[in-house]
């Protein structure tokens, strides 16, 4: 097969998804750019907190994998938050750019642009329902709050995203009414369409982009969370209306069920839309296993990208599979290959699911040979039983054993 986007030397996604029936009805930016929020948004996972030292490690792995914007977090939370939001503006990041998150108020905005940030990321809410019953305030109030604000911050040549929490669960009147009017009457470089509670439904997606643009023409950037695990479909469902700026955090860290996690989301706006963002996938699985130790934080063996076992073969026909296509074609087995994301070879694993060829491999690897097919199903047999007796996959050693009280 000639490489086409769909199938490459490092992917095999499906051809189905460039059909011109289904990718000319995409109306794709030029660029898209990630807007990491896990020092902030993924730190509000509960048990979660990261030092100052740890955030600076954080940002420049961040930086150094080139994704191109970090929000270092609320300065107005805490001194600690503060001194990190002010240190990592003061590093050297290349062409990372450092935003700080605000809440409505010129206090906050002060504090960020004292701490060196280029931008700003400005929180409101925006369902009346929020603004009455959590915040105790007239909606008046959250408004005038709003335009006081953007308008500051433009004032002192910050960049500003409007952030209006809850969008998705205002009426379209309440949201329409926050945005224009503080648009019109403050100040807005761009919007974020936040899906505060993950409740957006992905056939919701392109009306709210759609409509958000239809309102403003500013830029948008997306902020979805994974309470129905919709987060990276409704992403890149917004990405497909022209959204160019996605709020992600590390391995979807964050609070709740997190947010919507980073590498699923580039890896595959890149396999299955043909989109570069120009970062690093090769770094995925580090960057992941750091900021997941530091946050004391564990996942799924089998989790997405990033997972420790993801490339660990048990089953026998996929070990067969493996084993027959070789390195050359190993997207024949997989989607996408181990070193893309940072990930170690595949590893052919012994359990309940082995069947010969594992036990074969595993044999040749120990200097071992079976005296015939008879013989190799009973060390099979013999490895079922074990992986059973332990609920779990069998060692080196507990192979050897196992093969030496079958073979002579």
């Amino acid at each position: 097969m000639a490489d086409q986007p769909w199938k490459t030397d490092q992917w095999f996604s499906s051809p189905w998804n460039y059909l011109p029936e289904i990718a000319d009805a995409f109306n794709l930016p030029e660029k898209v750019k990630i807007h990491d929020v896990t020092l902030r948004d993924g730190e509000q996972q509960a048990g979660v907190e990261f030092s100052t030292g740890e955030k600076l490690r954080i940002a420049s792995l961040l930086a150094d994998a080139g994704i191109h914007r970090i929000e270092a977090g609320l300065p107005a939370v805490s001194p600690a938050d503060e001194a990190a939001v002010r240190a990592i503006a003061s590093e050297d990041l290349g062409d990372t750019e450092v935003y700080a998150f605000a809440r409505c108020m010129v206090s906050d905005v002060k504090l960020a642009i004292d701490c060196g940030a280029k931008g700003v990321v400005m929180e409101i809410p925006s369902s009346h329902h929020l603004i009455e019953k959590a915040y105790k305030w007239p909606v008046e109030k959250a408004i005038d709050l709003s335009i006081e604000a953007t308008t500051y911050a433009k004032e002192h040549d910050l960049k500003v995203t409007f952030f209006p929490i809850d969008a998705t669960r205002a009426s379209i009147t309440e949201y329409m009414n926050m945005i224009t009017t503080v648009a019109t009457q403050g100040h807005v470089d761009a919007v974020a369409l936040v899906d505060t509670f993950g409740v957006l439904s992905p056939h919701a997606v392109s009306y709210f982009a759609r409509k958000t643009r239809e309102a403003l023409d500013v830029p948008l950037e997306t902020h979805f969370h994974m309470d129905f695990g919709m987060g990276v479909a409704n992403t890149i469902l917004a990405v497909t209306e022209g959204v160019e700026v996605l709020q992600t955090t590390v391995t979807g860290i964050g609070e709740r069920s997190g947010n919507t996690p980073t590498e699923e989301t580039i890896l595959a706006l890149l396999t299955m839309y043909g989109i570069d963002t120009g970062i690093k996938t090769e770094m995925f699985k580090q960057i992941s296993d750091e900021v997941l130790e530091m946050a004391g934080v564990t996942m799924p063996s089998n989790r997405p990208i990033v997972g420790d076992q993801l490339f660990n073969v048990e089953s026998g026909i996929i070990a067969t599979w493996v084993n027959n296509v070789g390195d050359a074609d190993m997207t024949e087995a997989f989607p996408f290959r181990p070193e893309l994301v940072g990930q170690g070879p595949p590893e052919i694993v012994l359990g309940k699911g082995s069947g010969l060829d594992s036990v074969a491999i595993w044999l040749d690897r120990n200097g071992m040979e079976a005296a015939d097919n008879d013989e190799l199903m009973e060390v099979l047999m013999a490895v079922k039983a074990k992986s059973l007796e332990k609920k779990g996959l069998l060692d080196n050693d507990e192979f050897v054993t196992v093969a030496k009280s079958i073979i002579d």
